[in-house]
């Protein structure tokens, strides 16, 4: 199967701009830029090109290219970086005073939503392929339109734990199409429970019947590894656990040798468990544009501070995983333009030891074993079991997964300030794009963002 998409992906690219909402926003349709669906999902070629289609947006810039995780990293920091660069979209989340026309996070709402109306598109044609695709091509479809309704509630609502969740308003579930507008088009906020259950639903289904290979596609366990994630972050830290093994127990991954070999690569290595793919021709890194300097095609725009080298233990290979660039300390992990690794095993060996601590159990392995295999991989001795607590891992996870993407969504779901700011603190939620407020009269505006 993965010949097959890949041989259609041209085919992908010229359907993305007939079946789907402008780039402007949800709602913006125009019929003029359209060609009726019945065309362009009118055969199963044509449902497979637009799948690889929905792929292709998933990973661009505004999402898995870049700004799922550059942007939350930023908000989240407290002295470890420093934005230098130039563009005052990205100066705006450091400084945590974004602005509701902020064109950086309008296009995470923008791009996650044009994934979400490109897999509703593929999920309204499946009678039209051959019953051996069907599933597999629903279970791909409802595994993109969680992971994207997943990084929007993530950032344009309350932490799970912030408040009353079944209360809280989260963002709009998009379940179907959007081909034209009328009254039913203004989707309001669902709330945050409601999201996450929408979310949850998807990634079961996607679990239960995607393949346990499927190329650079997500597959069975990718599932549950972004399950796992769900989990951690509603505090399920059984659930969790357990997906995390699913992975884990495999057999299908393995920790690369070194800290360095997960990074750089041209292609998925034994430790990515989802990655996006990256080539001169297609993909984006946006991680590599804002972290790495000029000298390797970047922007240098992020300088790696002392504050953040001072959290690794003495002969912790990872402290010299940076390099001086543009006269700067950077990051290494997005030294080249290379794939992306979006989901490491190391993630899930930590993510199942602090969950196991937390819910006083050992599934799959102990809490110190987890812990130590990441350890050791960076050249420290492993600790004693009695010494492997939950803010050892949170401390191991914080150089482990640095620059990842993960340190706003950690602090948030285990209550830590950023600073002196407070983890439920309205600053530290993106607005709801001001285009979308004027356009959808039902949409609530987050606190601190007027109305």
């Amino acid at each position: 199967m993965k010949n097959t998409k890949f041989s259609i992906l041209t085919l992908a690219v010229l359907l993305a701009g007939f079946l789907m909402i402008s780039c402007d926003s949800l709602l913006d349709v125009d019929p003029q830029q359209s060609i009726d669906e019945s065309d362009a999902l009118s055969t199963p070629g044509n449902v497979q090109a637009a799948l690889v289609g929905a792929y292709s947006q998933h990973r661009t810039g505004s999402q898995y290219g870049g700004r799922y995780m550059m942007l939350p990293d930023l908000l989240a920091d407290a002295g470890d970086i420093a934005w230098t660069g130039t563009f005052f979209q990205p100066r705006e989340v450091f400084d945590k005073v974004i602005s509701a026309d902020n064109s950086y996070t309008q296009s995470v709402w923008v791009g996650s939503y044009n994934t979400i109306n490109r897999v509703n598109n593929v999920l309204s044609a499946l009678d039209i392929l051959d019953e051996q695709d069907r599933v597999r091509v629903e279970a791909e479809s409802r595994f993109l339109r969680a992971a994207a309704h997943f990084e929007l509630v993530r950032v344009f609502a309350k932490a799970y734990n912030d408040g009353n969740p079944t209360q809280n308003p989260g963002v709009p579930i998009v379940l179907t199409p959007t081909r034209g507008i009328d009254e039913s088009s203004f989707l309001p906020r669902a709330t945050v429970e409601e999201v996450y259950q929408a979310v949850i639903a998807d990634l079961t289904f996607a679990k239960n019947n995607l393949p346990e290979a499927n190329g650079v596609f997500a597959n069975t366990f990718v599932a549950s590894a972004f399950l796992a994630r769900v989990h951690f972050m509603r505090g399920e830290y059984a659930q969790a656990a357990t997906e995390a093994t699913r992975v884990i127990g495999s057999g299908r991954y393995s920790l690369m040798p070194t800290f360095a070999g997960a990074f750089n690569n041209d292609g998925n290595v034994a430790e990515t468990v989802y990655g996006m793919v990256v080539t001169p021709q297609d993909g984006t890194n946006e991680l590599n544009l804002f972290y790495a300097s000029s000298d390797f095609n970047g922007r240098g725009d992020i300088d790696i501070l002392d504050q953040h080298l001072a959290r690794y233990e003495a002969g912790d290979a990872r402290a010299d995983f940076f390099y001086t660039g543009g006269g700067a300390r950077r990051s290494a992990k997005w030294q080249t333009f290379t794939n992306i690794p979006v989901i490491r095993l190391a993630e899930l060996y930590l993510t199942r030891a602090e969950s196991n601590l937390r819910a006083g159990t050992a599934t799959g392995d102990s809490p110190a074993s987890d812990l130590n295999a990441i350890r050791t991989r960076a050249g420290l001795a492993p600790l004693a079991a009695a010494d492997v607590t939950v803010d050892a891992v949170l401390a191991e996870r914080r150089v482990e997964l640095a620059f990842e993407g993960h340190l706003l969504h950690d602090l948030k779901r285990t209550g830590r300030s950023i600073g002196d700011i407070p983890f439920n603190a309205a600053q530290l939620v993106y607005p709801i794009p001001q285009r979308e407020m004027e356009v959808n009269p039902n949409l609530v505006q987050n606190p601190g963002y007027g109305n």
